[in-house]
């Protein structure tokens, strides 16, 4: 008894501390973010998981001001700020009308950071896990902008906890080098057209679905019932009422195997001993 408690209580305590700073053996970073500076050199596990609402596709997104432009004295160029939203809208727009194609889409979340682990990663939450295994078995061979998409399942679902708060609130002090997420802004605009055209598009899929399995019933045969049995004028064991025949018209005639005669049984045949 003694044993199955300390069991019951050593699960409980590696429940509550996995993927968090108290966890020796899995990396909370990846846990928490998907990804971790340290990479395959990190002295902690990470463990891609088998399945996940989350997809992420690493290095996805060209952000600008990762690689500056240089002027003809060789001083980076910095990019106008309208350059900068519009370049990125016009990215989200096109990644999200085709990883939509997949699954229905959740949340589509793309960093700001310029960190190596980072940069560029785009995450996008399906509402189903079905949704996101469609999307990294067709993205597989796929390439955008000349790159090769790896994309792979994350652990990441939620994002809240993903984010680094200071960038949320205010200005994060590290800026684009935090290892928590700071994510792009989209205009709401946008994100509402976006979501509202996904919304249409799979509200007349599913409709279909239902149309297309209603059609399908009602051209399943028809059961085919079989005939119903005759009922005999008698007991649970077999004897008929005190007359000894079966009411005319209640089911078939009785046939005696004895003389062949039909309206009585063998046991009362008349003939029984003679024949």
């Amino acid at each position: 008894f003694f044993f199955g408690r300390a069991l019951l209580a050593m699960a409980d305590h590696l429940s509550n501390i996995f993927g968090t700073e108290k966890d020796k053996v899995n990396c909370p970073f990846y846990y928490r973010v998907g990804a971790c500076r340290h990479g395959e050199r990190c002295s902690r596990l990470h463990n891609t998981p088998l399945l996940s609402q989350t997809v992420l596709i690493p290095h996805m997104y060209l952000n600008p001001v990762a690689a500056p432009m240089i002027d003809a004295e060789g001083r980076p160029v910095e990019y106008d700020k309208k350059y900068l939203r519009d370049h990125f809208e016009e990215f989200y727009e096109d990644a999200f009308e085709e990883l939509s194609k997949f699954g229905e889409i959740e949340e589509l979340n793309v960093c700001d950071n310029v960190n190596e682990h980072l940069l560029g990663n785009v995450y996008i939450k399906y509402r189903t896990e079905e949704g996101a295994e469609t999307a990294v078995k067709s993205l597989q061979g796929r390439y955008y902008a000349g790159r090769l998409v790896l994309s792979e399942f994350s652990p990441v679902t939620d994002f809240h906890s993903a984010c680094c708060k200071d960038f949320e609130e205010s200005e994060c002090s590290r800026g684009g080098l935090c290892n928590f997420l700071h994510l792009k802004p989209v205009s709401r605009s946008l994100r509402k057209e976006l979501f509202k055209e996904q919304k249409k598009r799979f509200t007349k899929r599913d409709e279909k679905r239902r149309r297309s399995r209603s059609r399908s019933r009602s051209r399943s045969p028809k059961r085919i019932r079989s005939p119903k049995r005759h009922k005999y004028d008698g007991d649970s064991n077999g004897e008929t009422s005190n007359s000894g025949a079966a009411e005319e018209g209640s089911g078939p005639k009785l046939r005696c195997y004895g003389c062949g005669m039909s309206g009585h049984r063998s046991a009362d045949c008349p003939r029984r001993g003679t024949v």
